[in-house]
């Protein structure tokens, strides 16, 4: 068993409850009582998911919107978060970014853990939220005849990455503080057929509504919108970190949020998705993956 899709392969036997929907979603969708909880958990490590020399506010503003980003694709509003923390020398100011981004999302810190190792800094979130809207989008939902979409610009992380790690003085914001579209996702959630938050890169996060879906997106690749140049387009459809909403939706539904138009759902083939109608080359990488 080698990398993370052989790993979560080899789960799902284990994934029998119906709340873990295969393992094929961002998130599990709960029924107790009369509420649906939607679920969630991410994990970052230094040197990994951020360089080791970032202020650890940021850090801790990272760690929680990205898994409220989590809940944003499931049409959730937060409930709260447990909390795994590894002790450091840098504890002040993760409590102090942690502080900021429960208080703008208004999501209370319910309970975690806490850990101590001579390992690279690890940090972990469970966020807990309740489905605005029933049945609770997934990516498996999308039909034939159905246009994709997204939220926004990809491209901007991948540039603030690039200024934090090179000292160029540019926008690091997109890379170090993303926002979680909970808003967004809320107003899609009744309309979107699948959806799922771009982490990992558009192509390879379209990949996996299309195989969740079984079909195939053909994704026009000069509509999706980049805060880059032009010549990084390509680095920019499969960078991630962005946390944009890519969703399907009927195509002559009226959208409640903006959004870019930026491929059509068809019959499934032997590629999860084209790139202008082409299958991309096996080779190249369609995102990040462990």
């Amino acid at each position: 068993m080698t990398g993370e899709s052989a790993f979560i392969d080899s789960l799902r036997a284990l994934a029998t409850h119906p709340a873990a929907r295969g393992l094929e979603d961002d998130a599990a969708v709960l029924e107790v009582g009369g509420e649906t909880l939607v679920l969630t958990h991410d994990t970052i490590v230094s040197g990994v998911h951020y360089l080791p020399f970032q202020d650890m506010a940021d850090v801790a503003w990272k760690l929680v919107a990205t898994n409220l980003s989590d809940l944003a694709a499931k049409g959730a509003e937060p409930v709260g978060i447990l909390l795994s923390h590894m002790l450091s020398t840098n504890d002040d100011r993760f409590v102090e970014g942690l502080t900021e981004v429960l208080e703008t999302y208004e999501c209370p810190l319910l309970g975690g853990d806490t850990v101590s190792s001579d390992g690279p800094p690890t940090y972990g979130v469970t966020a807990i939220g309740r489905a605005a809207h029933s049945p609770v989008p997934s990516r498996g939902g999308a039909q034939i005849g159905d246009g994709l979409y997204i939220t926004g610009a990809v491209g901007a992380a991948m540039l603030g990455f690039e200024a934090l790690r090179d000292a160029t003085g540019a926008d690091t914001s997109a890379y170090l503080r993303p926002i979680p579209l909970l808003t967004e996702g809320q107003a899609l959630a009744p309309l979107a057929t699948a959806i799922m938050d771009v982490s990992d890169g558009l192509l390879l996060d379209a990949s996996r509504i299309a195989q969740a879906s079984s079909v195939t997106l053909d994704i026009d690749t000069a509509s999706v919108p980049i805060a880059t140049s032009e010549e990084r387009r390509d680095e920019a459809l499969r960078w991630g970190d962005d946390y944009q909403l890519l969703f399907t939706a009927p195509i002559n539904a009226s959208s409640p949020v903006n959004a870019a138009h930026i491929g059509e759902v068809i019959e499934a083939s032997d590629s999860p998705i084209l790139l202008n109608g082409t299958a991309p080359e096996r080779s190249s990488p369609l995102g990040y993956s462990h």
